[in-house]
């Protein structure tokens, strides 16, 4: 037992810190973006070492956009816990475009750059990964749908790669993300329920 957990112990850290992250996010704590900057950190070095690198780079990109999102969640409207929304209907096309041009453009680097056996399956979790980490900083309620396709995806990828410690992280990651999407359901139907009880008591 000592000796895996001195091979596997960054998959192990990624484990903890990732699934911290998620639940902290799925609570709307702001705390989930620090953790979540360990756990790109941790999560690098382990795709960079299994072959894995769109999804490797990923982990730089979503450092940055942490920074951001805690940014968002410690200035903006997103500060309040109470603060969730659902995705503005004209934000849906901009973001299925966002998905598929990022996926395109990622294809095209990782088979003229690397030589990466997964370049589709890697570029299309990437793309659709940075696409739920804008809505999740943006507090869209439907972050959570996006979160678990993409997650159903890296447990195959996870699998595929060999990396078993991630792939078991990413099926916890489907739960987290299912209890996030009720958790925030419910803080979004009492924000709606507040002010008509509000009304009802000065009536």
């Amino acid at each position: 037992m000592f000796e895996w957990l001195q091979a596997e112990w960054p998959q192990v850290l990624g484990f903890v810190t990732g699934a911290v992250c998620v639940w902290l996010a799925g609570r709307r704590n702001v705390w989930n973006y620090p953790i979540g900057i360990a756990n790109n950190v941790v999560l690098f070095v382990v795709f960079i070492g299994a072959g894995l690198y769109a999804t490797s780079a990923l982990q730089v990109v979503y450092l940055l956009m942490g920074l951001h999102g805690w940014w968002r969640w410690t200035r903006g409207a997103e500060q309040s816990r109470a603060y969730v929304v659902n995705t503005p209907r004209r934000a849906w096309p901009w973001l299925a475009l966002a998905a598929v041009a990022g996926t395109a453009v990622l294809v095209w680097v990782l088979t003229t750059f690397t030589d990466s056996q997964v370049a589709i399956a890697d570029a299309a979790t990437t793309a659709a990964s940075l696409v739920a980490q804008y809505m999740l900083n943006r507090k869209w309620i439907e972050n959570w749908f996006v979160w678990i396709c993409v997650d159903i995806a890296f447990v195959g990828l996870s699998i595929a790669a060999g990396l078993w410690v991630i792939a078991a992280l990413y099926l916890l990651f489907i739960a987290l993300c299912v209890i996030g999407y009720l958790s925030w359901r419910q803080a979004a139907v009492a924000d709606r329920e507040t002010p008509a009880v509000a009304a009802s008591a000065r009536a």
